[in-house]
């Protein structure tokens, strides 16, 4: 097991990872054999090209507004909001104005 937090202790997501000037920041919070947890903070304009992961992810919104392209699809997301994004199919976020997302991977257990 892979945790940069301490178990047992309450924590503010929206304290855990800074914006940077032109530039998307990331701090892995759990990573073990079943997924990982990630926190990200993406200044305006800054943003993940279109890909796609292996693995099913949720993406929740803890501050700002971001575009999230799923399977050619738009969707603007802001604060306290998630979406899940599937395997294999092409996605891609953009930062409307900075914004901070917590990005859940779940590995398939097989």
């Amino acid at each position: 097991m892979n945790n940069s937090i301490n178990p047992s202790t309450v924590f503010t997501l929206k304290e855990l990872v800074n914006y940077a000037d032109g530039a998307v920041v990331s701090k892995t919070l759990t990573k073990n054999k079943s997924g990982n947890t990630t926190l990200f903070a993406f200044d305006k304009g800054q943003g993940l090209s279109e890909h796609t992961a292996p693995f099913d992810a949720i993406a929740q919104i803890v501050d700002g507004k971001c575009k999230i392209t799923i399977g050619g699809k738009d969707f603007e997301l802001e604060e306290g909001q998630m979406i899940l994004m599937p395997a294999t199919i092409p996605h891609a976020l953009e930062a409307i104005e900075p914004f901070k997302m917590m990005l859940i991977m779940i590995k398939d257990p097989k």
